[in-house]
């Protein structure tokens, strides 16, 4: 049959049923066990291959078959790698799963093939699989109706808490970290104490996650209070280190426990790429000396360092410290999804302990009922023993006849105890039932004994005394809650903090802040060469080498800047695109060969050219001009870039070009055109600008700006000439006029060139 309906509601239709069945049937665990369908099926396809945690292993791909061919119809490396991740112990606090192979490690390698590996369950496993035979929980058929499967565990312990969950659903996801178990169960007991306990009672329980790769905690605890009241918030952990000193003033760091879910690989290649790159430049070097436990070494670039400062410097620029987020986003029935404090979460697995026992109370009280009534039929049989043999005997259907025979409760047996009094009550004439007339005919003659007819009369006692206990169970829900107080001190012996397993491996501690500290007080100041050439290959040289001293450049290649720095200073890059780019000096790369492309360093446009790099000094002003005779006065701090794109300082467009720019020392700005007409105007008519085009410095006819400079009026203007002397123009009246006019001829005997680079400055 066709039905028409409108392609909206279709889809809509079709994407909330996925949304459903992701949420219940696959991301989201349930509060009661803590487990996802995968997790519950694997665990029960193993205890149906009898793999208990005193047994054999089997392989791992012959359990992950039998998953997938029975419960779960999923692709088989899903199903391996949920099992892997339950028998990591870098994973999970409690492994459900005991590995015997390659099951990967916490340097990020992935578990070998299944075929490789086998796995048996752990006895945490066992305890969340107790009470499986006894009706603890609801069955259904699993996916093609040919099987059972249990819905839900009976957990003996909360392990959604304990080992934690993550998951990511259509609109929610998950994220619980693991939890110490003592402390779980602890505030179990304290919560069937006290029904109405508030979550600031139970976090006196439960300080916190308990991580199975240790580290140290550090988030205030008034958070840690409000992530468990309301379900939601974050974690801040850290590694664990400790200074191990080396002897004569020399000492280094070692960690020993890293943050949870973090690789230890990808940790070692962070950390290296800081000390390459130079990041953090008080860090000399980092070395992996991991065995079986972590040791990471971090050696200090000199014995001076402040290891607090070297410390936080690393937890902000690497995974040594991490942000656990947490999302108590659990299906709190098996149905319904809800984000859940840390009290509905416990008592949702209480609740369901309580079911537990019933149900298992139940199930033993019918058992003890089908036992009781096979019991009196022994007991009656045994009272009339010589007419049940006659039946047997010469009966033809010797079921028929005993289900109708007449039975005598009084009847004696011919003993030498003359004191025999039958057991049976004298009510009438008792008759067999058909489960009673089939246990007489499966008698052993061997039971036909004195003494087997007592231990029956004895069994059937006892059985009435437990029955009448379970019955008082059943009817008073204090007894109930002390029997869960019972079976939940059990698992504490177990599991407990008495076990190396059990005892707190995170732990807290107050987060002890750093103020940021410059790059530069970081560095060693040394000093340095900065060598860049026309090319733009750049290198540092060790110390301050004469600035004429001859090296070597690429074939076709030449100096182009050679000067003097430390290796604390910032170092400008101007381009001929108005923009200005910075580098650490401390960051620039060896003396030796020929140095790296500035380029690499730099987001350097192809067509923009480097017209100038010097020092950056703090606090001073620089003139800026382009080409086409605009300009403005900057301070220096504003062309400090933090990007390697640069910064946009002075605007340019077309073929006008930025010019090298001059420190603004002096009282007059002297510019000369390509026309060879120079101006003097003061320097205050020049604005003060972080950014902008500017404004006009000199009008011109044709042509545009040759150079520009600062000078002090009263000192006038000092070059070389043509036969090396000195020629003075001390008063510059003739030249000076107002902004943005047009200028007269430079004076006699001024450079050809045009350029205010060969003026002498006293």
């Amino acid at each position: 049959m066709t039905v028409s309906e409108p392609l909206s509601r279709a889809i809509g239709d079709r994407y909330l049923t996925y949304a459903l069945s992701t949420i219940m049937h696959r991301a989201l665990p349930d509060a009661r066990d803590g487990l996802k369908p995968v997790h519950r099926r694997i665990l029960y396809a193993m205890r149906e291959l009898r793999l208990s945690s005193t047994g054999g292993f089997r392989k791992s791909a012959k359990i992950s078959g039998d998953v997938m061919g029975n419960y779960h119809p999923h692709g088989d490396a899903a199903i391996y790698d949920a099992m892997a991740r339950l028998a990591q112990d870098f994973a999970v606090r409690y492994p459900l799963v005991d590995g015997q192979g390659n099951f990967g490690n916490i340097d990020g390698d992935n578990p070998a093939a299944a075929r490789y590996t086998e796995a048996r369950m752990t006895a945490a496993a066992e305890a969340l699989l107790e009470g499986l035979d006894q009706d603890a929980v609801d069955w259904r058929d699993n996916y093609d109706g040919t099987l059972r499967e249990p819905v839900v565990l009976p957990a003996a312990f909360p392990n959604l808490l304990a080992n934690g969950a993550a998951g990511i659903a259509v609109g929610m996801a998950t994220n619980i970290p693991p939890h110490n178990l003592d402390e779980l169960i602890a505030a179990c007991l304290h919560l069937i104490k006290a029904p109405n306990a508030r979550d600031e009672t139970l976090v006196e329980h439960v300080p916190g996650p308990d991580f199975p790769t240790g580290g140290i905690i550090v988030e205030p605890r008034e958070n840690i209070l409000e992530a468990y009241r309301t379900g939601r918030g974050a974690f801040r952990l850290r590694a664990r280190h400790h200074r191990e000193d080396l002897g004569k003033g020399q000492w280094q760091i070692v960690v020993t426990e890293i943050p949870y879910q973090v690789q230890k690989g990808k940790l070692i290649e962070k950390l290296a790429e800081l000390v390459t790159a130079k990041k953090v430049p008080i860090l000399a070097d980092v070395r992996d000396e991991s065995a079986d436990d972590i040791r990471i070494i971090l050696e200090p670039k000199t014995r001076n360092v402040d290891e607090a400062v070297l410390m936080s410097t690393l937890y902000r620029l690497s995974d040594l410290e991490t942000r656990f987020p947490l999302n108590m986003n659990v299906l709190i029935d098996g149905v319904t999804p809800k984000v859940c404090s840390l009290r509905e979460v416990l008592q949702a697995f209480l609740d369901h302990r309580q079911d537990v026992l019933l149900r298992r109370s139940r199930h033993r009280i019918g058992k003890i009922d089908h036992r009781l009534e096979v019991l009196e039929g022994f007991i009656l049989a045994y009272l009339n023993l010589d007419r049940v043999i006659d039946i047997i005997r010469y009966d033809d259907a010797p079921k028929e006849a005993l289900i109708h025979e007449q039975w005598s409760a009084d009847y004696r047996r011919a003993t030498d105890e003359s004191d025999y009094v039958s057991p049976l009550p004298a009510k009438g004439e008792p008759q067999l039932s058909e489960v009673q007339a089939e246990a007489i005919l499966n008698m052993r003659l061997r039971a036909l004994r004195r003494l087997e007819e007592m231990a029956l009369l004895k069994e059937r006692d006892a059985l009435m005394e437990e029955r009448a206990g379970l019955q008082d169970l059943l009817d008073d829900e204090d007894l109930q809650w002390k029997a869960i107080s019972a079976e939940l001190r059990e698992v504490r012996k177990l599991m407990g903090k008495a076990t190396e397993a059990g005892r707190r491996r995170t732990d807290f501690a107050e987060a002890v802040e750093v103020a940021d500290v410059p790059l530069e007080a970081m560095i060693e100041r040394e000093p340095i060469t900065v060598v860049c050439s026309q090319m733009g290959w750049l290198r540092a040289l060790s110390g301050h080498q004469p600035l004429d001293k001859e090296l070597k450049y690429k074939d076709g290649d030449g100096p182009a800047f050679v000067f003097h720095a430390e290796t604390t200073d910032k170092l400008i890059v101007w381009g001929s695109d108005g923009r200005a780019y910075t580098l650490q000096a401390s960051a620039l790369p060896g003396g030796r060969g020929m140095g790296e492309p500035l380029r690499l360093m730099v987001d350097m446009p192809q067509e923009a050219r480097i017209v100038d790099m010097f020092i950056h000094v703090p606090g001073r002003k620089l003139l800026l001009a382009s080409s086409a005779g605009d300009g403005f006065v900057c301070p220096e701090d504003e062309m400090i870039a933090m990007r390697r794109a640069g910064k946009q300082v002075l605007n340019v467009r077309g073929d006008v070009t930025a010019m090298k720019p001059v420190p603004a020392r002096g009282d007059h700005v002297a510019t000369i055109g390509e026309n060879r007409k120079m101006l003097v105007f003061p320097l205050a008519d020049l604005p003060e600008m972080p950014r902008g085009k500017g404004v006009r410095l000199q009008r011109f006819k044709d042509g545009g700006l040759s150079d520009v400079t600062v000078v002090t009026l009263a000192d006038g203007m000092k070059w070389p000439d043509a036969g090396g002397r000195t020629r003075h123009q001390q008063d510059l009246s003739e030249w000076l006029g107002a902004r943005a006019s047009a200028g007269r001829m430079a004076p006699r005997g001024f450079p050809r060139d045009n350029s205010f680079a060969t003026l002498i400055h006293e």
